[in-house]
């Protein structure tokens, strides 16, 4: 979230020089679509250019994973073993600040997958949105002559496992998936021999092992055998893990038992944690999605965390897989590995789990992009990128223009080293979330980032806002959004976001499906019990203030508002 972060991507860099090895600064390696060969002398002895010979496109591998951390990787975790995803971020090009503009799989993945915000591709919850009319990028590589292939999790539009445009090859399961397939199947149904399904190619098939080792196993066939491979392709492998409740295979089980999990300091529930904090945050931690109930159960959190590191595992093995094979194919110097999670996640972070908020380890997640003879090694790039970028970026790669309908914008020059950092304007960072019935902790939520200063904003709750100077404060524990030193950029950027929040027919709506249950609304009988109001919201009846929240604010209202007098705006000026 953060062009300018200098501060913390110090920290990152440390950790990623320590963790895997010290970094000299690194030269970028030309492109194999930009190098050019050596000159020869011509007959009347003059030099003559070489034309090169034609580069062989780029292929591409784009490697999901399914609610990772931000820093949940080895080379920024201790203790923590990734050893392939170590070796994409030593020899590629690591981004700290990657983010999401919706932090919930569905809305993520079409945003993926479209490049376009949820207010445009209209797939705003994990229900039953509708894909129709909506066209994935993958079907442009196809026209450019790429054989492209899906294995995993799809999860968005219909509950329907069925192969979608724009892929050669298709490997899925309805909704979330499970991990083994066994689950969620009565000892009747195992011992008659039924069993979890894939749709492979539109035929269902009966499962027969762990999630990620079966993906993978699916992805590798292609690769090996199953392509054509005369031409170039894209592999999508969407990985259920880590999602909750991560479950690792047997291997992994007793993994990290004895590894130390440091849980956030903002978890404890304080009044220091607390102050200023909107009542939903506050009500959420005695929740489906709080620290002191996490799903429903007495779970300890650090063994949570620990689960989802183990799970994490098999996807690092699937790494090495694809690494290896590569290799041996003498592929690797001429294919793009991009390695991205769908949403951030909690880990009790100001008492909350999962993710959906506007809160930093909810938005950012984990990105490294590796391309030999592409992109430099070794680089840790500070720039703001978001899931609404990669659909660019991957047609950039092909060399396919950029459909008028997207909204991102490809970061493939400022991977290269092309464009700089400082230099990059992708334009302010614009969150939203949209309130869904099956988890109703979480309020509608917008919010804003600009030059580091964060703005949220809640609809349908009576609610605080919240505004944090995220340069000074990046664990958002100071909200600023009563401060008047802030005044004057906090109505900028409210403006601001109302303005961007605008879909493509220049429409300000918030969608919302059919709710049929009361959702998981729960709270544990010897938990806390619902928040407060802020104080500053209790005042005395028949103030002469009273009216004043009715109009906009400006300078001339906070003047009025503390010299305790009524206000009534200039209805010839502008707000």
């Amino acid at each position: 979230m953060r062009a300018s972060q200098k501060g913390q991507t110090m920290t990152f860099r440390r950790r990623f020089r320590l963790r895997i090895v010290a970094l000299g600064a690194c030269a970028l390696a030309l492109s194999p679509l930009s190098a050019r060969g050596p000159a020869t002398a011509s007959p009347s002895g003059k030099p003559k250019p070489v034309q090169p010979a034609p580069a062989k496109p780029e292929n591409i591998i784009f490697v999901l994973v399914d609610d990772l951390r931000f820093d949940a990787m080895g080379f920024l975790t201790p203790g923590l073993q990734t050893p392939n995803i170590d070796y994409l971020a030593k020899n590629g090009v690591y981004f700290p600040n990657a983010v999401v503009t919706s932090s919930l799989c569905s809305p993520s993945r079409a945003t993926i997958l479209t490049g376009q915000t949820a207010r445009n591709h209209g797939v705003i919850d994990n229900n039953n949105s509708s894909e129709k009319g909506l066209i994935f990028f993958p079907a442009y590589l196809q026209q450019a002559g790429y054989q492209t292939g899906f294995f995993g999790k799809w999860h968005m539009g219909n509950d329907t496992d069925a192969p979608r445009p724009g892929f050669d090859k298709w490997v899925s399961f309805k909704g979330q998936g499970t991990y083994f397939p066994t689950d969620q199947l009565s000892p009747a149904q195992v011992a008659a021999g039924e069993r979890q399904t894939l749709n492979v190619d539109g035929k269902v098939v009966k499962r027969t092992g762990y999630i990620t080792d079966e993906l993978t196993d699916y992805a590798m066939d292609w690769l090996e055998k199953g392509r054509d491979p005369s031409k170039p392709f894209f592999l999508y492998l969407s990985h259920k893990a880590v999602h909750s409740d991560p479950v690792p295979p047997d291997r992994y089980k007793t993994q990290y038992s004895n590894l130390q999990i440091k849980l956030p300091a903002s978890m404890a529930n304080t009044p220091e944690n607390n102050r200023g904090k909107p009542i939903w945050v506050r009500n959420q931690r005695n929740s489906w999605h709080g620290a002191d109930f996490p799903y429903h159960s007495d779970r300890k959190l650090a063994e949570q965390v620990r689960d989802i590191y183990r799970t994490l595992s098999p996807v690092d093995e699937s790494l090495g897989r694809i690494m290896a094979y590569l290799k041996k194919a003498r592929l690797d110097q001429n294919t793009m590995i991009v390695f991205y999670s769908d949403n951030g996640f909690l880990i009790g972070d100001h008492g909350l789990i999962d993710k959906r908020n506007a809160y930093e380890p909810s938005v950012r997640v984990p990105m490294i992009a590796y391309a030999p003879g592409l992109l430099p090694r070794g680089a840790v790039n500070p720039a703001l990128v978001r899931n609404l970028d990669l659909a660019p970026t991957f047609l950039d790669v092909a060399h396919v223009a950029e459909p008028k309908q997207m909204e991102g914008k490809s970061w493939l020059a400022l991977a290269e080293g092309k464009v700089k950092a400082a230099d990059w304007k992708p334009g302010d960072f614009v969150y939203e979330y949209y309130w869904e019935w099956t988890f109703p902790q979480t309020p509608t939520t917008f919010a804003i980032e600009r030059d580091r200063l964060k703005y949220i904003q809640y609809q349908g709750v009576w609610d605080t806002e919240e505004l944090y100077d995220l340069s000074k404060d990046p664990d958002e524990m100071n909200n600023l959004i009563d401060d008047p030193a802030y005044f004057d950029r906090k109505l900028v950027l409210r403006h601001a976001l109302f303005e961007q929040l605008a879909n493509s027919r220049g429409q300000h709506v918030v969608p919302y499906t059919e709710k049929t249950s009361s959702g998981l609304v729960n709270r544990d009988v010897n938990g806390t019990r619902a928040a407060d109001f802020p104080p500053q919201w209790y005042v005395q009846p028949n103030l002469p203030t009273k009216m004043n929240n009715l109009f906009p604010d400006t300078p001339a209202k906070a003047a009025a508002d503390k010299a305790g007098r009524p206000y009534i705006p200039d209805r010839t000026t502008k707000r």
